[in-house]
Formats: C-alpha cells, sequence, structure tokens
C-alpha cells in the first residue's frame, strides 16, 4: 500500500540502517527521460527528498506541482503511465486533463414517446420513419433481404449471448462478435453489421497485408507518413550511405497489433531484416514513455518473433529498451558509424559492406 514519503523514508532509513537510503542522483537514469516529471516534482513538498533518490516502482505518494500550478497526489508509477492517447502537456495533471476535455452546452432531452412495438415484436424507434405498411421493423426487412442471415449472425456473436440474440426482442442491442480467423472479439449492433460492420483486423489486412506472407515486407496503403523531419534525415543519411531498398512501410506479423496485421517502422531494411525506429519524448514530453514505451516493447517484441531485429535511436533522455539500440542527442554522421557498427553485428559485416555505397 503506498505510505506518505516521510513514512517512507523513515522505514527505509532503518530497514537500510542508514540516514540515506538512498544517495542523491540513484535513480537520475530512471528519471531523466520524464523531463516533465522533473519539473513538476518538487523536494520542499517532499520532505526535502529529491526525485534522484525515489525509486520509480516505489510505493510511495509524492506532490506534485504541474505548470499550471495545480498541486496533486500521485505514486511514481501513476505519474510516469499517465499519459494515454492525448497529446498535450495537460495530460500530467489531473487537474489540467480534466478541464481540457471540452464540455458542450447541455441539450433538452426530448419528451419520450411510447410507440407499441412492430408486430415482429421489435420495438419502435421513434426517429427512424419506416416506409410500408406490412408493420415489419427494418431489422427483419434486412435480416429477410440480406446475405447476412441470422444463422449466420448466431454462429459469429460469444456463445454467452447467443440466447439474447435469438430473441426476436433482443437483435437491436449490442453485442461481441467473434472473428472466424482467430483475431478475437468486437462490439457492434446487428444493424451495423448487416450493413457490413466486421472484424476491423480482417479488414485492415485486406488492403494488403493479407497477401503477403508473414515475416515480408511491403508497401502498405495505411501507413502513415513521416512524423517529424528529423525521421526524413535520417532516412536520407541511410539512403546516401547504402544502397538499401528503402521504399517498403510495413512488415507483416503474425498476431494482430492494435486492428492491424502489420507494423510500419520508421526505416525498413529488407536486405538485412533490419528495421530502424527514430524516438524522441516528443513536444510535450509524451511520446516514447510510460504506455507509449510498453507500445513500443510489444511492436519489438512482434518483430523479432517474425525474423526482423529492431534498432532503436533513442533521444531526449531516453534509455535503451533493446540489445540494439543506440542512444544518442541528434542525428549526426557520428550516429550513422554507430548505426553501421550495429548493423554489422546484426547481419555481419561482410553483409553490411556489400551495401556501402
Amino acid at each position: 500500500m503506498a505510505e506518505s514519503v516521510g513514512t517512507w523514508w523513515a522505514r527505509r532509513q532503518w530497514s537500510k540502517g542508514t540516514d540515506v537510503p538512498y544517495p542523491i542522483g540513484s535513480y537520475r537514469g530512471d528519471w531523466e527521460r520524464y523531463p516533465v516529471l522533473i519539473r513538476q516534482y518538487h523536494p520542499e513538498f517532499n520532505s526535502g527528498i529529491t526525485l534522484t533518490q525515489i525509486p520509480p516502482v516505489a510505493e510511495v505518494l509524492l506532490v506534485w506541482q504541474c505548470d499550471a500550478g495545480h498541486t496533486f497526489v500521485a505514486t511514481p508509477e501513476e505519474q510516469r503511465n499517465r499519459p494515454g492517447r492525448e497529446r498535450r502537456r495537460s495530460t500530467w495533471c489531473p487537474d489540467c486533463a480534466a478541464l481540457a476535455v471540452r464540455r458542450s452546452a447541455p441539450v433538452a432531452a426530448a419528451p419520450a414517446v411510447a410507440l407499441a412495438p412492430y408486430a415482429c415484436g421489435h420495438p419502435r424507434d421513434p426517429n427512424r420513419i419506416e416506409a410500408g405498411d406490412d408493420d415489419r421493423c427494418y431489422l427483419c426487412r434486412r435480416l429477410d433481404g440480406s446475405a447476412v442471415t441470422r444463422e449466420r449472425l448466431l454462429s459469429i456473436v460469444t456463445p454467452g449471448q447467443r440466447e439474447a440474440l435469438a430473441a426476436e426482442t433482443g437483435t437491436a442491442g449490442r453485442y461481441r462478435w467473434v472473428c472466424g480467423r482467430g483475431h478475437g472479439t468486437w462490439e457492434s449492433t446487428v444493424e451495423k453489421m448487416l450493413g457490413g460492420r466486421g472484424c476491423r483486423v480482417c479488414s485492415n489486412a485486406a488492403a494488403g497485408a493479407e497477401r503477403v506472407a508473414v515475416g515480408e515486407a511491403f508497401v502498405s496503403a495505411l501507413a502513415p507518413k513521416p512524423a517529424s523531419v528529423v525521421e526524413g534525415d535520417l532516412r536520407q543519411r541511410v539512403a546516401q550511405r547504402y544502397a538499401f531498398d528503402l521504399s517498403n512501410t510495413a512488415i507483416r506479423v503474425a498476431k494482430p497489433f492494435f486492428h492491424q496485421l502489420e507494423i510500419w517502422p520508421d526505416i525498413i531494411i529488407p536486405e538485412l531484416r533490419v528495421a530502424i525506429e527514430y524516438d524522441s519524448v516528443g513536444r510535450h514530453g509524451l511520446e516514447h514513455v510510460g504506455r507509449h514505451e510498453v507500445k513500443d516493447r510489444r511492436k519489438d517484441r512482434m518483430l523479432r518473433a517474425v525474423g526482423w531485429e529492431v534498432v532503436r535511436i533513442r533521444t531526449g533522455r531516453l534509455q535503451a529498451i533493446g540489445p540494439h539500440d543506440l542512444v544518442a542527442g541528434s542525428v549526426t554522421a557520428g550516429l550513422l558509424d554507430r548505426l553501421d557498427d550495429e548493423l554489422a553485428l546484426i547481419a555481419g559485416e561482410l553483409m553490411v559492406a556489400s551495401y556501402r555505397r
């Protein structure tokens, strides 16, 4: 259980038998990749203990203060994992994050209209205008006229919900559906399923990944454009030094990675089966830290599982997370020399030498 910083420090003093159980600077390397947290932490709020004296995994409640002046309490783990999908500085502070949520003006709810159900038993939607006079709801008409029959829907819904879906009054709800190719489950309504909504992994794979073998590099229509000027500079330097084919944008993987059967490294070298990633903390110190680092590690494991190696160029105080990662301040000629050594270590000097210009 997390405890106050004073209590935690006193307990560590007793267990280690010293007044300073963790000297200043003991965990500098663990915290320096979180520049925002370094700014938010103030020793005067935490019994004079510096951030470099606190293990990142310690169950201790620390007092933080954001740039806007909000003061809040959180453990080191809570604060390191706070950034989520948002790409703004306010996500490091719970108060700023709450204020940043756009609140729309309240809309008066329309008075409920009680409508008799259809003859089939399905409830009427007061917002939907039905055509025809046979008193058959849109759902029944689509079930009868669609190639996706009721039996087909029953075959792909999760077993625990088949009884509810089979009931005539339950087909308008949300259910979890099972992908026949083993890509997991997803939630959707019967109406969306009849309209063509299916497994996102399958639909994304149809754009190209399903046409190549696992472990192969290819040009993907879904791959994003380069995210920064530095990535473009790194790619240009690699192209000038080696005769690699850098046209591929994706690598086919065996299991889904965020609804995709492909991964998009910054630079793909199919001749060596090496993927190069350029990592920085980004404008607000949010990228490649906390939860995003967990995603990077998972991505690397999936690439290695299909026969590829990953070299991450880690900047902005980011530490190496893989055996071939390079920690650097910027993209320079010296960095390219270090990258050359790492490629030779992975694929062999003779192989790399055959592609040097």
